[in-house]
């Protein structure tokens, strides 16, 4: 049995680079239409041209910050104005910084939160109806970083932390309607991610390729009956599994040396 989505349409933020462009590839392949979501315009048009050449897909392209406050009304009055109806959503977009807690800039974490956690929630909501109209599909992106502290990326593991739970019970909610809902937790995988993170130090462990990644998400999803939850790459399960067996202090410890052994600055007033 494999997830069956053709005909039907499939919203993707974060789809310029990285997992949501190789996302947009995976279901365009299975003859989906897409819906795809970012900043970077040319890169959607980019992607977009690509996937109508090679595999005849009907692409909506729709260049939208997500990071702001009423992002997801703002995109479903969008779909509403052009006469489309999704089918099935994949909340991708997100990103993650480096560093300590009190050197942080606080708009940018702001910004963390409400695209991270806030806008998902919301789409998540808003695009509900229309997920259990038919074979919907809710795809939530959390992280590694969810099953553990992660000092040096505090508010970042902790929004991801969120996803996972959040997605987790929403599986829990969907039984019965014939809507699948997953939440897919990668650990540092080659992408852009690091790039906007601005150190490599957040990339612990061993790292995958986006390729490894997405076959992750699509075994998961062509289950008879996916899990709530999927890890990609054993070592990441191991590290998750570990996170249950030892103690808080000792898991808070072990990971902030993993992620550069960073400690609270007070910032200088000038």
């Amino acid at each position: 049995m494999s997830l069956d989505v053709s005909g039907t349409t499939v919203l993707i933020t974060g789809a310029s680079a990285g997992l949501g462009a190789d996302f947009a590839r995976r279901f365009a392949e299975r003859g989906a239409n897409l819906v795809l979501v970012a900043r970077r315009e040319d890169r959607l048009e980019q992607l977009a041209t690509e996937l109508r050449d090679k595999h005849q897909a009907s692409v909506t392209v729709l260049p939208f910050d997500l990071a702001t406050p009423g992002a997801g009304e703002r995109l479903r009055s969008e779909l509403t104005a052009r006469d489309i109806r999704i089918d099935s959503l994949v909340n991708n977009a997100g990103f993650g910084t480096h560093g300590d807690f009190a050197s942080a800039d606080l708009d940018r974490l702001t910004s963390l939160i409400q695209l991270n956690v806030t806008t998902l929630v919301e789409l998540s909501h808003i695009f509900l109806p229309d997920l259990l109209r038919g074979r919907g599909l809710l795809l939530n992106i959390a992280s590694s970083t969810a099953y553990q502290p992660t000092p040096g990326m505090a508010v970042y593991g902790a929004s991801k932390a969120f996803v996972l739970h959040f997605t987790e019970a929403l599986w829990a909610e969907a039984r019965g309607t014939g809507l699948t809902v997953l939440a897919l937790s990668p650990g540092p995988t080659h992408t852009e991610f690091f790039d906007v993170v601005g150190s490599q130090d957040a990339a612990a462990g061993h790292m995958q390729t986006a390729e490894q990644v997405m076959n992750t998400a699509f075994r998961a999803l062509d289950r008879r009956n996916p899990p709530p939850s999927v890890i990609s790459g054993w070592t990441n399960k191991i590290s998750a599994l570990g996170s249950r067996l030892a103690t808080r202090r000792i898991t808070a410890l072990i990971v902030g040396r993993m992620l550069g052994n960073v400690r609270l600055r007070a910032k200088v007033e000038k």
